[in-house]
């Protein structure tokens, strides 16, 4: 739980850049498992669980700005 509470705690333009380097980071893991070079498939898992995470909370302020 802690780490949702992290992405919280950013503001706008930190969610979007980490947004940004995360979906990069997950499309370079994707590189490195179809040329076997990622030893640690979990990874992909956590990076995916990361993305959504973020594009939570920004839907949450989205929802909350038109209330």
């Amino acid at each position: 739980m802690a780490e949702i509470d992290d992405i919280r705690n950013m503001n706008d333009q930190d969610l979007m850049e980490n947004l940004d380097s995360t979906q990069k980071d997950l499309m370079n893991m994707r590189f490195r498992i179809a040329t076997m070079q990622l030893s640690d498939t979990n990874s992909v898992k956590r990076t995916q669980r990361k993305i959504a995470r973020i594009m939570t909370v920004i839907r949450e302020r989205e929802i909350s700005e038109r209330s």
